[in-house]
């Protein structure tokens, strides 16, 4: 990881709580109330392998895998839909590859499933969880490697 944790997590903040999104504000504040930082940020994001685009040099989307599955998968709102996951996720897959994977997995929000789909993931279920009194839609989501 080439930034600060708590840059990521800004980062994370903004991608769920600005701009278009299928989840209402209350979902949005339930999903993520603050942008996370910290220790336990830190330790979380040390856990695992961070891909980081950078802009200009910012980051304006990260990637994090813990063995096959795709944990966090966040872009900043001014550049959604500017191939930031699609130049981020093939670098994910390579190296899952090489650490033998043989598939990668993920729990995808609405906003993106259509981004894991363009990849080739295909939906193994939809799902609902609550978070802080609110329910959240989403996909179980794989990709078979092998």
């Amino acid at each position: 990881m080439r930034c600060a944790p708590d840059v990521l997590g800004h980062v994370m903040w903004r991608a769920i709580h600005e701009g278009a999104s299928a989840y209402s504000q209350a979902q949005r504040t339930a999903w993520l109330p603050a942008p996370p930082s910290g220790d336990a940020w830190a330790a979380k994001l040390a856990g695992q392998v961070v891909y980081v685009a950078e802009a200009q040099g910012a980051p304006v989307g990260f990637v994090t895998r813990a063995g096959a599955y795709v944990d966090l998968a966040y872009v900043l709102p001014d550049w959604q839909g500017r191939g930031v996951f699609s130049a981020l996720y093939p670098v994910v897959e390579a190296e899952a590859r090489t650490m033998g994977q043989s598939r990668l997995w993920v729990h995808a929000s609405l906003m993106a499933q259509p981004a894991f789909l363009a990849q080739g993931f295909h939906v193994i279920a939809h799902e609902t969880v609550e978070r802080n009194g609110q329910t959240l839609d989403r996909a179980e989501m794989e990709k078979r490697l092998t």
